[in-house]
């Protein structure tokens, strides 16, 4: 049997007296004499030590805010309450501390502490340097730093060098020695995206990912970035493969918007589980942080909600009888207050200047009235009261050189308890000339509905789509320095009701967009020639390309399940290229920023450009035969291909014919079927063209 534990102690062998006195004496841990301990506490305990307890733990949460105002125990809650407004969006404050000296004045800096570091540093970030008001700006510090500046070294030592990190190129897109451009196509609702060159002969995917978005993309506004949309917020991205660049986390961020110059962008969550102060966020797009968040709208507003100035250094948002204006990099209103505008309906910024033009409604016997505001200054550089005015819709001219003001006129108003009803409504467009001396207004007045309104972003006409169904017509005007606009030319009983100008001016596309729509019509606005009339039929939207060589028609899914896909146009009407793509939901063209030669290079270049006329034509036929030669070359690598196969199975069937003899009894019959006794001869005559010669 097997012995149980316990045993084994029972039946040991009883020890002697010597083991039992050696049991009974503490053991000695002391070192001997002359013993050298050389091994330090950091070597032995160094993962024990790490976790030491140091003095200035916490001090990394602690910032420090100096140039803060100098007040008294009267003011002091106040200045409390600025104070948190501007620093609690970084995270929660746990502690505050503000010094006073023995006159009860505070000594103008202050402690901040927040839950965690990250917002501390984040604090410091966004609000270092930035203006309280005029006479005080904030030095923002971690409290850690005093530390950090004072262990400075009294002798300089040069740093050690880093390795290189290359970074990739944002705007590689742009050195394309054909200056080929670049589009985006949405294949269904975040099923796949596609990035394409429009490279000759046939254009080349550049990037293709299925899964990429979950909703739909677009471009930024220079055509840096591709913005992605996804469940946890929105990504950036850039470079020649298309990598990660930025991500901010918005969960169900469903609308974006870019500032001009592409430094900031703002994401809009309707549904988001972030806290209504989150919903509406604007974010730094080179570090990712977030410059402030602002609770949704309380009504119904048209999206863009913010809108930039041209050069990024303001935003403003409409809202009750206020036009508030932010400035940046502090994020703060313009002068620490919004403008009050009572009755104002709507507002645009000037896409050259820092002008914004907008209109307040009638109010009794006050007329409505347009006004233009610089900024900062806040100054009205021009106004025009109006009368009879139902609604406006203000149109900037693309270069900025003029602004048209489209004014709804009534001749009978009723109004009801809860409604407004119009009757008797005729058009004005007020048109501003900017560049002018006092801003001179013209005015073009049309009786009948309008359509759409567009103007030349090149130049200096603008077309009017207006009439009833019956007969909608298209005029086009001329606007002039010193005089009325002229009317250029009125085409009557179009069946078109939008109109796209190509980015360069002098060149249009009417169309009839809609279900049963489809028509279209490419012409010239020199001479209004007509260049070509052609359709593309439930066609859902047109897309012109950077340059205004191209331009894109598609019947998009998300509109129509039938025939789903883009046509390919020249700027003179030409059909390029069908794409049929089942699930087709989006096209979007790469923008390209804004050129970098003066206008007088630009005409130079127009004016020699027959001097480089031949180097293209040139360039032209080279690509046409390089085009050539890969057909042919790949044409004769199937030929060979095919010659090769036919070979291999005529050998087989050589090597095969003992076994069909035997089959056969011995009958060759092989060659039964290739006699001429059992082929008929059919002679089929077609007709190829017909031509007349007359003989004198």
């Amino acid at each position: 049997m097997a012995k149980k534990k316990g045993d084994e102690k029972v039946n040991a062998a009883p020890q002697s007296d010597n083991e039992e006195q050696s049991l009974d004496e503490k053991p000695n841990f002391d070192d001997p004499e002359g013993f050298v301990d050389d091994i330090t506490d950091e070597e032995l305990l160094a993962d024990v030590l790490e976790s030491k307890p140091k003095e200035s733990d916490g001090y990394e949460n602690v910032v420090v805010v100096d140039g803060c105002p100098q007040v008294g125990p009267e003011r002091l809650e106040k200045l409390q309450s600025v104070i948190n407004k501007i620093f609690s969006k970084f995270g929660k404050i746990v502690n505050e501390y503000y010094p006073t000296t023995e006159n009860g004045l505070t000594t103008g800096y202050i402690f901040l502490e927040y839950n965690n570091p990250q917002n501390a540093a984040e604090a410091v970030a966004a609000t270092n340097n930035c203006k309280l008001d005029k006479q005080h700006t904030f030095l923002v510090n971690l409290f850690t730093d005093f530390k950090k500046y004072s262990d400075i070294p009294k002798e300089w030592e040069p740093p050690s060098p880093q390795p290189f990190k290359v970074q990739s190129d944002l705007q590689w897109y742009l050195m394309d020695p054909d200056a080929y451009d670049q589009f985006l196509v949405g294949i269904g609702t975040g099923t796949a995206l596609q990035v394409w060159q429009n490279a000759l002969p046939e254009p080349i995917v550049l990037q293709e990912r299925p899964n990429w978005t979950e909703t739909y993309a677009v471009w930024s506004p220079l055509g840096t970035y591709v913005a992605t949309f996804h469940w946890r917020g929105v990504a950036l991205w850039a470079g020649p493969k298309f990598s990660q660049f930025q991500k901010f986390f918005h969960p169900e961020a469903r609308f974006i918007s870019f500032s001009p110059c592409e430094n900031y962008i703002v994401t809009f969550s309707p549904t988001g589980d972030r806290g209504d102060d989150k919903k509406l966020i604007i974010w730094d797009i080179r570090t990712g942080l977030e410059k402030r968040s602002f609770p949704p709208p309380d009504e119904y507003v048209t999206w863009p909600i913010f809108r930039w100035s041209k050069d990024d250094r303001f935003f403003a948002r409409l809202g009750q009888d206020v036009l508030s204006v932010y400035e940046t990099p502090s994020f703060g209103l313009l002068d620490k207050k919004s403008i009050k505008i009572p009755g104002i309906r709507d507002f645009c910024w000037s896409p050259s200047d820092n002008i914004l033009a907008y209109w307040v409604a009638e109010d009794k016997d006050v007329p409505a009235r347009v006004t233009l505001l610089e900024l900062p200054n806040r100054t009205e550089i021009r106004s025009k009261n109006l009368f009879s005015v139902a609604d406006c819709k203000i149109h900037w001219q693309k270069s900025g050189d003029y602004l048209c003001v489209k004014v709804d006129r009534y001749s009978k108003v009723k109004k009801d308890k809860n409604d407004i009803k119009y009757s008797g409504m005729y058009y004005n467009f007020e048109i501003f000339h900017m560049r002018e001396k006092e801003i001179p207004v013209d005015s073009v007045e049309i009786k009948e509905p309008i359509q759409a309104f567009a103007w030349e972003p090149i130049g200096s006409k603008f077309a009017i789509i207006h009439g009833d169904t019956a007969n909608v017509c298209i005029s086009f005007y001329q606007v002039n320095t010193g005089q009325a606009p002229t009317l250029l030319k009125k085409f009557e009983r179009t069946p078109f009701n939008h109109l796209f100008w190509s980015p360069m001016g002098q060149f249009i596309v009417l169309a009839n967009l809609g279900l049963t729509g489809g028509a279209l019509e490419f012409l010239d606005t020199n001479d209004f020639t007509i260049m070509n009339v052609s359709d593309h039929y439930q066609m859902s939207g047109i897309e012109w390309d950077p340059t205004g060589r191209y331009v894109v028609t598609g019947v998009s899914s998300l509109k129509c399940k039938m025939d789903c896909g883009y046509y390919l146009w020249s700027f003179q009407g030409k059909i390029l290229r069908r794409v049929m793509k089942e699930g087709f939901a989006q096209f979007l063209w790469r923008p390209r920023p804004p050129t970098l030669l003066s206008d007088k290079q630009q005409k130079e270049i127009k004016k020699n450009l027959k001097k480089y006329y031949s180097q293209f034509e040139s360039k032209d036929r080279m690509r046409s035969n390089k085009a050539s030669k890969e057909l042919v070359a790949k044409r004769t690598e199937q030929m060979k291909k095919h010659v090769e196969y036919r070979e291999m199975k005529a050998q087989e069937w050589a090597e095969q014919k003992p076994r069909r003899l035997e089959l056969r009894n011995y009958v060759d019959t092989d060659a039964i079927d290739t006699e001429p006794s059992g082929s008929v001869e059919e002679v089929v005559e077609f007709f190829i063209k017909e031509e007349k010669t007359v003989i004198e």
